[in-house]
């Protein structure tokens, strides 16, 4: 019986119902749901080659693809279902077998306060020059921060607003009061550079970067920080401490002290973000959130004039009343802890220094 888009829509929604964040589809295996950071099979008969087949006839936009699919490696894409959902999808092959990755991203874009952001993510988001960087491993949410904060510009400010993705995620609502222009690389541009060399003459306020990948991004993105924008980006680093690390090491060391230069008089701020299981919602998943915002002592580090592993240090003074609002991971799974959000065992995983995070229970 062959797959159609009804059995997809199907899926989807027990996916959607289930709060899933991924679907695994893998031949001569039944499919599993990403559900609370764990792989959970689904009851249901195993998924054969040619249905898989099929699958890839309903998500691919390319005919020539379709034709050479024995010859296909990987292919990455995006496809909507009306009134549910859009899916992010990854096509490999394993061991002479298909598999195909769904990531769910949901049509309406949440708000920075329906993910319970802190405030200061919105006074991040209205900067009007400067390097932002969203960071954390695959499924920690950085994609829909950083679509809540653009919407958020979007809805609040009159601005041109150019996006690069590899694929389009999100797509922002066009009654806002911002100009968005979404382009996707292999569709609406060649690469990534290519857009991003375009954008500078595209009259942006604001560039977002789907992901910086190398040195040829990460060297536009300071280029259009240095000329007055606001510059979007993601990273697959844990902390601001291995983002700054990760950056710097992309370049030669003869080059390294520029880049040490301009990164400490553009970046702005990093955002790192990890997904914790709620205490509250058995289904539900919290954002834990290290905010640093570059400060004369962020600079210092970032220049080598101090150590980089004093970054959490700073950030930890200068949280609180007169401070810019950063926090590191430890302050806020406390908080979250104190609130009753996560469970004592999801904060003592998830903390730096277990003991720390027991002694200040102890004083409080």
């Amino acid at each position: 019986m062959s797959f159609t888009i009804k059995h997809l829509t199907n899926l989807v929604k027990v996916a959607v119902e289930n709060k899933a964040s991924d679907i695994h589809l893998r031949e001569g295996e039944t499919p599993s749901l990403r559900i609370r950071g764990d792989i959970i099979p689904v009851q249901t008969k195993e998924f054969m080659r040619q249905e898989l087949v099929d699958l890839c006839e309903i998500l691919f936009n390319d005919p020539e693809k379709l034709l050479t699919l024995d010859k296909l490696y990987e292919n990455d894409g995006s496809f909507s279902i009306p009134g549910l959902c859009r899916l992010r999808f990854n096509y490999f092959r394993f061991q002479g077998r298909i598999g195909i990755i769904l990531r769910i991203i949901n049509t309406t874009i949440p708000s920075i306060s329906d993910l319970g952001l802190s405030p200061v993510i919105e006074e991040i988001a209205k900067q009007k020059r400067g390097l932002i960087l969203l960071t954390g491993a695959t499924g920690s949410g950085k994609s829909t921060t950083m679509a809540a904060m653009i919407n958020h510009i979007n809805q609040t400010q009159e601005k041109h607003i150019i996006t690069v993705e590899d694929p389009i995620e999100y797509l922002y609502p066009r009654n806002g009061k911002s100009k968005i222009s979404q382009r996707e690389v292999g569709i609406d541009t060649y690469d990534f550079s290519s857009a991003l060399r375009s954008a500078l003459r595209q009259d942006p306020d604001v560039i977002c970067i789907g992901e910086i990948r190398d040195t040829e991004t990460i060297t536009m993105a300071l280029k259009a920080s240095e000329t007055g924008h606001t510059v979007f980006s993601t990273l697959h680093t844990t902390d601001a401490v291995s983002t700054i690390g990760r950056i710097i090491a992309m370049f030669p060391p003869a080059e390294q002290a520029d880049v040490r230069k301009r990164l400490s008089e553009n970046l702005y701020a990093t955002i790192g973000q990890r997904m914790l299981k709620s205490k509250q919602d058995k289904q539900g998943m919290i954002v834990a959130q290290e905010i640093m915002i570059t400060s004369p002592g962020i600079k210092e580090c970032i220049l080598g004039e101090v150590a980089l592993g004093r970054i959490p240090t700073i950030i930890a003074h200068g949280r609180g009343k007169g401070g810019n609002g950063g926090q590191t991971f430890d302050q806020h799974i406390m908080e979250l802890y104190q609130q009753q959000l996560i469970s004592k065992d999801q904060a003592l995983n998830a903390v730096g220094s277990q003991s720390d995070f027991l002694q200040k229970l102890i004083i409080s």
